[in-house]
Parts: C-alpha cells; structure tokens; sequence
C-alpha cells in the first residue's frame, strides 16, 4: 500500500469517527525543538541521548519531547 493510500485511508476512518487528521512536514524539526521554551538544538543527536535538562531548567524525554512537538505543530496547522 502506498502511502497515499495510506493517508487517504486514514483520513476516511477518520472522517468516518468525526476526527481530523492533520499531517505535518517530515522534515519538522520535532526531536531538536525544546517543547517548553521553543528554543532549537543545533548540533547533532546521537540515538543514544535520551533525555536531556534544557538551558530554561526542565528536564526532556527525548520521545516524549518529540511526541509534544508533533501534537503542538499538528494544532497549530489545524488552526492555520
């Protein structure tokens, strides 16, 4: 299956239980955003780095931060 035939069939389910799917880019930085300041990492990530303490003190989850970050910009495009 395609992923246009993916997206498409995920989009009909979604229409059929009255949800909204909202795709974003696969390039958004979601991982290198800090999701409580917004503030960009710019080096980079080795897959070993799990969690990480911010310069604004709170202390991320790399999955979890990214999880945020996706659902944030997945809002922000909804509205937009």
């Amino acid at each position: 299956m395609s992923q246009e035939e993916k997206r498409l069939k995920l989009e009909y389910k979604a229409d059929w239980y009255g949800r909204t799917v909202s795709a974003i880019s696969q390039w958004f930085p979601s991982s290198k955003m800090y999701s409580n300041c917004g503030e960009m990492y710019s080096g980079k990530w080795s897959l070993a780095i799990r969690t990480w303490s911010c310069e604004c003190g709170i202390t991320h989850d790399r999955d979890q931060n990214a999880a945020t970050n996706i659902h944030t910009e997945s809002l922000r495009l909804l509205v937009t």
